[in-house]
């Protein structure tokens, strides 16, 4: 992988990490862990393990839609 597209990806990462640890709002939480995942993806794919990253890709985006749906139903 270029270089400079490894440090912004890992910068990705750190920022999604770091903001998920720091934020205390459930709906930021989640956004933060999206950020986190897309941050990471491109190093699974750099590695080889193109079937990791698609299962990823399709449930991160499905289990956060339940994950919402469950934190909404407790805030309300």
């Amino acid at each position: 992988m270029i270089p400079a597209l490894e440090v912004a990806f890992g910068f990705i990462a750190l920022a999604g990490a770091v903001s998920a640890a720091l934020i205390k709002d459930s709906y930021g939480k989640l956004i933060s862990l999206g950020i986190l995942v897309a941050g990471t993806l491109p190093f699974i794919v750099d590695r080889g393990y193109i079937d990791v990253a698609v299962t990823a890709a399709l449930i991160a985006p499905i289990a956060t839609i339940f994950v919402l749906m469950a934190v909404r139903r407790e805030e309300a």
